[in-house]
């Protein structure tokens, strides 16, 4: 029987939700504040994985969303000859508010066109849709309250949804409600039970995954008798931390996998960070003798090797390369490469004007939740590199360029080309920590072309710049704090993960570029 290893999504992959259809399998994830919106992975074996694409990428604009708002929690499912996307976008997140729209998008093929968005209201978010056996649809997702004096989390409602008029009934039941926090819910119906699956305790180190079930859709709902279906709480050591919000699938042979979140901390002075995000795993499962879901694995532990029933071997594995070189010939591959909130556009990513580089003109400054001019990819594993080559001519303390180590608008490092009458042309290492910049010496350079480098290790991030190709590299002094990078720092909920890239920016707006050319990027498991 073969094996997969996890996370099967390495890197910021969180919210997975899983499909089968006939033997493909297809899992789509959250995308935040990042655009395209909504990654597609496909596999045919649940251990390879490569991303297919986006659903939401042409014309989708998230400009103005705040860090960790954007698209929350896709729901993917197969109905009627369709796929049927269903997301949230959170556009506002301050105290007790927040604003939210739901939409669902279909599409005949999984890699579209998809459809144009159907609203389906802003009771809430973690919507997911569940097709009955009986030709009708319904949503089920978390209702928000904004009343202080009352719990946010206001429940899990059902709703119908009319494909016909396509809108929803707008009457909502509350199927289940608990004191705990509980949200990210999905509905299925295995025999004569429908089963209600629940993500639990939020989405840090208490995160979990429980159950409920009842005989009729609209409830009432038997809370699973052991507490947790899948956990870490109560295993601080365990490599796959935060494991919760999961979805089923069921194989071709008719077992169960379940996908789920988790994340795999590095450590700094004893305290963890989980640098990468959340990642996305799988686990074997299957309903015990009475009817409840139980890791196949014993326990509430998420395993890192799992064996996987209803795989199919006989056929090539693909998976994406955990290391890769862009060379800027033609486009720019956005299963890759991401953007902060909206597409780069030909005139502020161009790849005509001089062949083999990709010419930046600069953007706002990082500060901006509209238009920068930087381009990421996600960081997959806690050693990583990224080196690129850096034509970047300043003539203002108002322009700048360079490569960046980016978790939002308040957690940053990023070494940068800039200019000032006093040093000329000079490279340093600005970073911002919860809305304090600083700033390293100067560091005098050549003119022409550089080299930079970017290295993470673990909690550590190292920079070295060199002159000519041939030039050894220089580094950088100085090591910094990647471990900042992280949901875990700071006070406030922080929902993504760790990207390496470049940026430039002109602070002015009055159109200077800086041009990138050769770019390699590595990821090494262990070395």
């Amino acid at each position: 029987m073969p094996a997969l290893r996890n996370p099967v999504l390495r890197g910021f992959e969180p919210d997975p939700s899983i499909l089968r259809v006939g033997d493909d399998y297809y899992i789509a994830t959250s995308t935040f504040e990042y655009h395209p919106a909504v990654r597609i992975h496909h596999s045919r074996d649940l251990a390879h994985w490569h991303v297919l694409g986006h659903a939401l990428a042409d014309g989708f604009d998230l400009r103005g969303v705040p860090d960790s708002g954007g698209v929350w929690a896709p729901s993917l499912s197969y109905a009627d000859g369709r796929f049927w996307l269903a997301y949230s976008v959170v556009r506002t997140m301050d105290g007790d508010d927040k604003d939210i729209d739901n939409y669902l998008v279909t599409a005949e093929d999984i890699r579209g066109p998809w459809s144009e968005p159907v609203y389906l209201g802003s009771r809430g978010f973690d919507f997911s849709f569940f097709h009955d056996d009986d030709g009708t649809h319904w949503i089920v997702g978390v209702q928000w309250d904004q009343r202080p004096e009352h719990p946010s989390f206001g429940g899990l409602v059902l709703e119908q949804y009319l494909p016909d008029e396509r809108r929803t009934s707008g009457e909502a039941t509350v199927i289940h409600q608990e004191a705990t926090l509980v949200e990210g819910p999905n509905l299925y119906r295995v025999g004569d039970w429908y089963h209600l699956l629940i993500a639990a305790g939020g989405t840090g180190w208490n995160h979990a995954i429980t159950s409920a079930r009842s005989r009729s859709r609209l409830g009432p709902y038997e809370r699973d008798p052991q507490p947790f279906v899948l956990t870490s709480r109560d295993a601080p050591g365990a490599p796959l931390q935060k494991a919760g919000h999961g979805e089923l699938v069921q194989t071709r042979d008719g077992g169960w996998m379940l996908a789920h979140l988790a994340a795999r901390p590095v450590l700094h002075l004893g305290e963890r960070y989980c640098t990468l995000g959340r990642e996305t795993c799988l686990q074997s499962v299957h309903f015990d003798e009475s009817g409840w879901l139980r890791l196949s694995s014993g326990g509430h532990h998420g395993a890192l090797d799992v064996e996987i029933a209803g795989a199919a071997e006989d056929l090539d594995p693909i998976q994406d390369p955990p290391a890769w070189v862009e060379d800027f010939r033609d486009t720019i591959d956005s299963r890759r490469w991401s953007t902060l909130r909206a597409p780069l556009d030909a005139t502020t990513a161009d790849l005509q004007t001089r062949p083999g580089w990709l010419r930046l003109r600069g953007g706002h400054s990082t500060a901006s939740v509209f238009d920068q001019a930087m381009l990421l990819t996600r960081v997959r594993e806690q050693r990583a590199t990224l080196d690129t080559v850096v034509d970047a001519r300043p003539g203002s303390v108002r322009e700048s360029a360079g490569i960046i180590a980016w978790y939002d608008r308040r957690g940053w490092i990023q070494l940068q080309i800039l200019w000032d009458a006093e040093n000329g042309r000079h490279l340093r290492v600005l970073s911002r920590d919860e809305g304090r910049t600083v700033r390293s010496d100067p560091i005098a350079v050549p003119g022409g072309p550089l080299r930079l480098r970017a290295d993470l290790d673990g909690p550590d991030l190292r920079f070295a710049w060199a002159g000519h190709e041939d030039d050894e590299w220089i580094p950088v002094p100085g090591v910094f704090p990647a471990w900042t990078l992280s949901d875990d720092h700071g006070g406030r909920l922080r929902f993504t993960g760790m990207f390496l890239g470049m940026r430039a920016e002109d602070l002015d707006g009055r159109g200077w570029t800086a041009d990138f050319g050769r770019t390699a990027v590595r990821f090494d498991e262990a070395r």
